[in-house]
């Protein structure tokens, strides 16, 4: 075995509808890998929850983590450069980029879940979501929307 390198700009790289995400690889001998993630202003996910855990490191910008606990108000996290969020197992959450500039950050995540993102990447930036395709994948891979009570 020997190194395994990933240049600067190396990597296969999708995007979720307005994210990038640059694919860095796994270590070996476990089920996590990591991801580079630009965020654009306006961007994110719907709150949401799954089995695998998450890590996020901010490396640029400002991310907006929401908490969701049932009954109460989501509990909410602004992110900066270099703070590290750990999301557990089956929290419900979700994160959006609410400032004005675009947020850089590395996400450690389980396969599962990135068996999930190429499923829904696409080669360029997509101007609107495709819904079906995106439920479709969520429930191939196990991800549970939140419904959110009005």
């Amino acid at each position: 075995m020997s190194l395994d390198v990933i240049p600067a700009n190396g990597g296969e790289t999708l995007w979720v509808v307005a994210d990038r995400i640059r694919f860095l690889g796994g270590l070996p001998g476990s089920n996590l890998e990591l991801l580079d993630i630009e965020v654009p202003p306006g961007s994110g996910t719907p709150p949401h929850t799954h089995l695998s855990p998450e890590m996020f490191h901010v490396l640029e910008g400002e991310l907006t983590i929401r908490e969701f606990g049932a009954g109460s108000a989501p509990r909410i996290v602004s992110a900066g450069p270099g703070t590290a969020v750990r999301i557990p197992s089956m929290l419900p959450h979700n994160y959006s980029n609410d400032s004005g500039a675009p947020v850089r950050m590395l996400v450690l995540i389980d396969r599962t879940m990135i068996d999930f993102f190429r499923d829904i990447g696409a080669p360029e930036p997509q101007r609107e979501p495709d819904f079906a395709k995106f439920g479709a994948a969520m429930q191939r891979h196990g991800i549970e929307p939140l419904t959110m009570a009005a």
